[in-house]
């Protein structure tokens, strides 16, 4: 059985992430987008070099989480800092993210969809996932938030799911799920709907401030499932 991927967000911390050094990630975030998580590249090039000291097998690869970024301004933070991948959480269609792919093809390019909160309402970016076939390497839902492009804390529709899913799987490429995950309800998502790969920012905090306690019972609770 593939085991689920599990990616920990908006790191900033450099002693933080050495406390995490014996986890069995897969993937950490950065974010560059505007947030009250946001990395310099000078701190972000400073948290990457601490992977190398790793301590469970292959060290977690890098994402980078930009919104509506420009090509110029990836080029120039890529130069200083050594992603492995550029998650685009904003309004990017197919022909942008199939431009950072070919503009950028060491790195993988992931997009993330806007998933509303209730059913019964409209997803927030009318995304249409064939649109993206060829052009992306991952799909991540993630919460709608008109005010915010993520990190809101809070769940989406669920039940939303396995259509997503069944369309990514069409395309080959893995499925993540983000918004409003912790220790407590993560289990449940992988039991009800075995996602690739799961995605956690403020749910392993503590005050605004990353959790070794909470991080390590979510790792143990998705690797465990």
């Amino acid at each position: 059985m593939t085991k689920t991927m599990v990616k920990i967000c908006g790191l900033q911390d450099v002693e933080v992430l050495k406390s995490m050094l014996h986890l069995p990630l897969d993937y950490i975030g950065l974010v560059f987008a505007p947030s009250r998580r946001k990395v310099t590249p000078e701190r972000a090039a400073e948290l990457i070099a601490e992977l190398e000291g790793w301590k469970t097998g292959e060290a977690p690869r890098t994402t980078g989480v930009f919104v509506n970024p420009e090509i110029e301004e990836l080029r120039e933070l890529l130069s200083v800092v050594p992603l492995d991948v550029i998650q685009l959480h904003g309004d990017e269609g197919p022909d942008f993210c199939r431009k950072v792919q070919e503009t950028f093809p060491q790195v993988q390019v992931w997009k993330t969809v806007s998933v509303a909160a209730q059913d019964n309402s409209k997803n927030g970016n009318n995304f249409r996932i064939e649109d993206f076939a060829g052009s992306v390497h991952a799909l991540l839902l993630d919460t709608y938030d008109p005010q915010q492009k993520g990190g809101s804390g809070r769940t989406f529709a669920w039940e939303k799911i396995p259509g997503y899913k069944e369309q990514a799987a069409a395309l080959g490429i893995p499925l993540f799920v983000a918004g409003g995950l912790h220790p407590d309800n993560v289990g449940e998502l992988l039991e009800g709907y075995a996602p690739d790969g799961v995605d956690v920012s403020s749910g392993v905090e503590t005050d605004g401030l990353k959790d070794i306690v909470k991080m390590t019972a979510f790792v143990e609770r998705v690797k465990q499932s």
